[in-house]
């Protein structure tokens, strides 16, 4: 018997070292919040990322202790989604700002007016593929805080694959959209 006791104290020591060091491979972040024992993303928040794993939007949210623990985590997902939407917002206003200011005045300006109506939509129906990466409590208060996570290929597939796209949006947008959100990223740290 101690021999078991022995091998599922090993293997839960395996597990969490495999964490750790799949864990050690994520950007690492400066905290900024302050809490005491949180992993570094609850402390730095939202955030465009441009780091080996791609280029990525991050959004933290959090839900305060509540007798529900389903509520809370759908409460503290909802919220880290709605974050993700927050910074791809702003993402795609500076896209969409950028275009504009390329595509000049007349029939072009209405086009990108169009275009902005159509990244609405895009954006909405992209923050529904923002999942859920992480999740941590804080011992001390029970507030639950989750991590969504949004790749930008996703943004691109959805730009490509949308049939009524503005077709000078689209060529824009897949030439310009890289190095604007690396502007972006750059300018959060």
């Amino acid at each position: 018997m101690k021999s078991v006791g022995f091998l599922a104290r090993l293997g839960l020591v395996l597990v969490m070292a495999g964490t750790l060091a799949a864990c050690s491979s994520r950007t690492s972040v400066e905290s900024n919040l302050g809490i005491k024992g949180a992993p570094d993303w609850v402390n730095k928040g939202s955030q465009a990322l441009n780091d080996q794993n791609g280029r990525l939007i991050h959004g933290i949210g959090s839900a305060p202790n509540m007798n529900d623990q389903s509520l809370q985590s759908s409460t503290a997902d909802d919220r880290a989604r709605t974050e993700v939407a927050r910074v791809l917002n702003s993402f795609m206003h500076v896209v969409t700002q950028d275009y504009s200011a390329s595509a000049g005045n007349g029939a072009d300006q209405q086009n990108s007016q169009s275009v902005s109506r159509q990244i609405q939509n895009l954006t909405d129906q992209n923050v529904s593929g923002a999942r859920i990466i992480a999740r941590w409590t804080d011992p001390k208060t029970g507030t639950l805080w989750s991590l969504a996570e949004f790749d930008m290929k996703q943004m691109k597939d959805m730009v490509n694959g949308a049939q009524d796209m503005n077709a000078g949006f689209r060529d824009y947008f897949n030439a310009h959209a890289d190095n604007l959100f690396d502007s972006m990223a750059k300018g959060a740290h």
